[in-house]
């Protein structure tokens, strides 16, 4: 039986069979021609090494157990019939038969988790065989073999398991298919970190929208949300040393985050092998503290010329050079910090739009200039580091701090990145890890148009009132994005990842699905898979589109709305809507 390997650019020459298509696309994969049956009835066997990470309770085989579960809930109740995929009127699913269901599935983790992993220590690879009838090494006929070394591979694997079966609409037998067996993939990630940032401070989003979204970015191997947990506008998430904070800062009673929901939302992704990094933005974006603090606010809510104290209204800081601020600080962390630290070795301490001109109204510092703020906006940054440190995690700021402001940021921080490429370059040039994520390519709420009220004095000049980042980045300018572009191998190495971003001015959780995805799913093969092919060639259209039309039904299926990648004809007429 002729098989195809296939290396990271996969699926280039796999048109016209929808079984084949994964996404993200595998690192390596084989894969033969023989169909097989699965049947809702089988039961894997679970293996996972003794005296594990999780203690000896059994909570690492129940992690599997649940996991599996998981899977056999997309596979077997959530699955699709690839109508759309195939040339109308064909006759695609084959004629099931019972000599060729599958009978053996085997599961096994290797090595104990490591608790809270850094990015040096994360190992998210994975192995999965399928046999069939007629296997030669030796294994199991009609079997599944799922092997990694850890929990976040097996989470990962059983991803990919799910979308090599496709639902049947004849077995009677409940039972789903798979045309390409047998099968041989070897699979791990180009990029450590790959996210979505979502703002809940700009809009309110329920804990059941951000478990919604979790579950999206697992099915999509996206591992880390980052959650915009506090702006100027709002301060939904509860300190309960600082009741005041979240009880006056958010925008309506109900409108919070109490500690019980943020621990589920934790447990909740990392039960998915995604990890939650909190960041509460500071010193700028803070103008809710004054809701409870006004003492410990410069600037707050100026009108009507706010656009010179704030990147938005309200504007309004935290103070610099003020011993009231760092005890505000101090208590802060030593509430949030132990909560957050079981979790994630990561704290994400903003610092982006740092506004110069508010600061010459604050008596603490008494001026405009950069290098008279300098000075203080060290000490705070500092004093800022010296207490995430004190809670044994690794601060991650945006990049002003260290390109805009020349603040002094020790060594192993962490940079986010997101005006332009040439900020990469220059942070990566100075040593520094990246999260990148220009806004140029992946800022999903650009394109929407101005949110502000324009005056008769301004109309003209801000007609035809489009947003600061406009146009709208579609899928394929996501998917030509790469966060490593532009630098050096060496610099290259220290880029960690990349996030999408969704800003809230214009999204809640009525249109977050159709404004996440599925851009969001074109970020994450990026992130995984590589924007480029081993050979360095860049990866076409013509090959993502239908792969990723596939993983868009996926997810409607699953209860996301999502938003189409083509119109219909084009998906059953593949290559047809091609412009060369």
């Amino acid at each position: 039986m002729a098989k195809l390997s296939v290396l990271l650019a996969a699926a280039l020459c796999l048109a016209g069979a929808e079984a084949q298509r994964l996404w993200p696309v595998p690192a390596k994969y084989e894969h033969g021609n023989s169909t097989l049956w699965l049947s809702p009835n089988v039961q894997p066997q679970i293996r996972v090494p003794q005296g594990n990470a999780y203690g000896n309770d059994g909570s690492a085989l129940k992690k599997l157990t649940n996991a599996w579960r998981q899977t056999h809930k997309d596979t077997f109740e959530r699955n699709i019939v690839p109508w759309k995929f195939n040339p109308k009127g064909s006759n695609f699913e084959p004629p099931y038969d019972r000599s060729g269901e599958i009978q053996h599935i085997v599961i096994t983790q290797h090595k104990e988790d490591v608790d809270r992993p850094t990015y040096d220590e994360l190992d998210e690879s994975y192995k999965i065989v399928i046999t069939d009838s007629n296997p030669a090494d030796g294994k199991e006929p009609r079997a599944i073999y799922l092997d990694a070394p850890n929990s976040h591979g097996i989470i990962h694997g059983l991803t990919t398991l799910s979308q090599l079966f496709y639902e049947s609409q004849t077995s009677g037998q409940g039972c789903v298919y798979s045309k390409v067996a047998p099968v041989t993939i070897d699979d791990k990630p180009k990029y450590k970190h790959r996210g979505v940032n979502l703002d809940v401070s700009r809009q309110w989003y329920p804990v059941s929208t951000i478990l919604k979204t979790i579950e999206a970015m697992s099915w999509n191997k996206l591992n880390r949300l980052h959650l915009h947990a506090t702006d100027s506008q709002s301060w939904p998430l509860e300190i309960p040393s600082m009741p005041g904070l979240a009880k006056n800062g958010a925008y309506a009673k109900g409108l919070t985050y109490s500690p019980a929901d943020l621990q589920t939302i934790l447990d909740f992704a990392a039960a998915r092998a995604v990890e939650v990094i909190v960041e509460i933005d500071m010193p700028g974006h803070t103008t809710s503290i004054a809701e409870t603090y006004p003492e410990l606010i410069v600037g707050r809510n100026i009108q009507p010329n706010w656009d010179k104290y704030a990147a938005q209204p309200p504007s309004g800081s935290l103070r610099l050079n003020n011993p009231a601020v760092e005890t505000f600080l101090t208590k802060l962390f030593k509430d949030l910090l132990p909560r957050l630290n079981k979790h994630s070795a990561y704290f994400h301490s903003g610092g982006d739009e740092v506004n110069k001109n508010v600061y010459a109204l604050d008596e603490g510092v008494g001026s405009a200039e950069l290098a008279a703020i300098r000075p203080h906006l060290q000490k705070f940054f500092s004093h800022v580091q010296t207490q995430v440190k004190t809670h044994k995690m690794t601060t991650i700021v945006w990049e002003e701090m260290l390109l805009e402001w020349g603040l002094q940021v020790p060594k192993g921080t962490i940079i986010q990145t997101w005006q332009t490429d040439e900020a990469a370059q220059n942070a990566t040039a100075k040593g520094y890890q990246i999260i990148g994520g220009n806004y140029n390519y992946w800022y999903l709420d650009c394109g929407q148009g101005q949110w502000l009220d324009f005056g008769p004095a301004v109309f003209k000049q801000f007609y035809p009132f489009a947003d600061y980042c406009s146009p709208r980045k579609n899928w394929r300018l996501v998917y030509s994005y790469d966060p490593a572009q532009g630098l050096s191998e060496a610099q290259a190495k220290l880029v960690l990842g990349g996030e999408v971003h969704i800003w809230s001015e214009q999204i809640d959780t009525a249109s977050l699905d159709v404004m996440l995805w599925p851009r969001g799913s074109a970020a994450a093969e990026v992130l995984w898979s590589g924007r480029t092919t081993p050979d360095g060639k860049n990866r076409t259209f013509a090959d993502a589109s239908p792969r990723l039309g596939i993983m868009r039904e996926r997810m409607v299926k699953r209860g996301v709305n999502a938003s189409p990648v083509m119109q219909l004809w084009c998906h059953q007429n593949e290559g047809d809507c091609a412009l060369n």
